[in-house]
């Protein structure tokens, strides 16, 4: 008995690590997702400078890096990563040009 309870208990301590890095790689996979989906807005969207904005997504935090034409596309590229879906926050270190 005491071998089966062993066994259990390292199967069940295996499971729940394979779970925890399997939340790891769905997170890293979304936020792959979120930065390729913000790109897309990006591109599609009003912004002239798009070809100088980099974007990096962790953990649903989108930042913009790079540089722009002025305060008011900084703002609607912060704007726009705003209205993809999964974002949860935007931060900026855009420079205005």
């Amino acid at each position: 008995m005491g071998r089966l309870a062993s066994v259990l208990l390292a199967l069940l301590i295996l499971t729940a690590g394979c779970g925890a890095a399997a939340g790891r790689t769905n997170r890293a996979l979304d936020d792959a997702t979120i930065t390729t989906r913000v790109k897309t807005a990006l591109i599609n969207g009003p912004v002239d400078s798009i070809a100088r904005i980099d974007v990096e997504t962790r953990q649903g935090v989108v930042t913009l890096s790079g540089r722009v034409n002025s305060k008011d596309e900084e703002a609607k590229a912060i704007a726009l990563a705003r209205t993809v879906k999964g974002v949860t926050d935007v931060k900026s270190t855009l420079q205005i040009q």
